[in-house]
């Protein structure tokens, strides 16, 4: 299901059309906005495959992903063989490197060589949402689209035509998906998935207005979770719908006592408070890397954590 991103979809018909289509691309944005999604369709249509369900499973396609949190050295050597072979059906091989962030270090410098030196007809595009975790070298060699929040009302429109769904828990997958349709589609899918999420965020909320103490027995128990990643997730989301709306009240006019002085007061708060979500966001993605990328102790790296949460502005 295609929602949104019609400037990125008409830009790689463009290019399509042209018959100059780079080697290979950047698709960068964040998770769930539906960038594998359209990097499918557009290999769909490149294939001349009209059931996008159909390219996993064709011969000229290969999907790269993390094997035990990352995406090792080999896979990147046995793709290398492949795109070594010629296509069977189609007029090119074509890949996807979903979560390219999570290359180690020997992969990405083996895939600089396959970057630099291309074998046959193929198209690579790397899928990410951490482009800053990639070498700028392999950053350079490709074409970078980039893709953002998809309109609150084309989601919306796509919600209202889902059964089973009240106005009320439309408007919630809205702010809970925040312009991101592959969450969105997951939430109105699952009502495990949806009341797991609203349940995170109310625990979330609870943390918040603790002390200390309670944070670090919240920090042990969670740090056991299997699924610890994910809820990590779905705090950073809640804090980047926090720090946009911080930072739109934050350019309003401000009212206080004293005239401008009391302006000026206003301008200070919003100030610190921009700046505390903005080190908690700094904390959450820092967390989120060490969990998924390396052995780090998740107790320890969530109690720092839960140092900057429950620090008072």
């Amino acid at each position: 299901m295609l929602i949104g991103h019609q400037k990125q979809l008409n830009y790689l018909k463009k290019i399509t059309e042209s018959g100059k289509i780079p080697h290979a691309l950047l698709f960068s944005g964040e998770a769930q906005l539906g960038k594998k999604t359209i990097a499918l369709e557009f290999i769909s249509r490149l294939f001349e495959e009209p059931d996008i369900s159909k390219i996993l499973s064709h011969p000229d396609f290969i999907l790269i992903e993390p094997q035990l949190k990352q995406i090792q050295i080999d896979q990147i050597r046995d793709l290398a063989f492949r795109l070594s072979l010629k296509p069977i059906r189609a007029q090119l091989k074509a890949v996807i490197i979903a979560e390219c962030h999570s290359m180690t270090r020997d992969a990405q410098n083996c895939f600089l060589k396959t970057l630099e030196e291309p074998k046959g007809n193929t198209l690579l595009i790397l899928v990410t949402d951490k482009p800053n975790f990639l070498f700028p070298t392999i950053i350079s060699r490709c074409q970078i689209i980039k893709f953002y929040p998809v309109k609150k009302d084309e989601i919306k429109r796509y919600l209202k035509n889902q059964e089973g769904l009240s106005k009320g828990e439309i408007e919630e997958i809205l702010e809970i998906s925040r312009g991101r349709p592959g969450l969105a589609i997951e939430l109105a899918s699952s009502k495990d998935k949806f009341e797991f999420y609203k349940e995170r965020i109310k625990e979330l909320d609870e943390i918040l207005n603790s002390n200390l103490a309670t944070s670090f027995q919240y920090a042990k128990d969670l740090s056991v979770k299997a699924n610890l990643r994910e809820i990590l997730e779905i705090w950073l989301n809640y804090f980047r719908t926090s720090f946009i709306k911080n930072c739109s009240s934050a350019t309003e006019p401000q009212r206080g006592e004293g005239g401008d002085e009391g302006k000026l007061r206003g301008r200070q708060t919003s100030s610190t408070s921009l700046e505390h979500l903005k080190n908690i966001l700094q904390q959450i993605q820092r967390a989120i890397y060490l969990i998924s990328t390396t052995n780090v102790n998740p107790r320890l790296t969530l109690e720092i954590l839960m140092l900057e949460l429950c620090q008072k502005v």
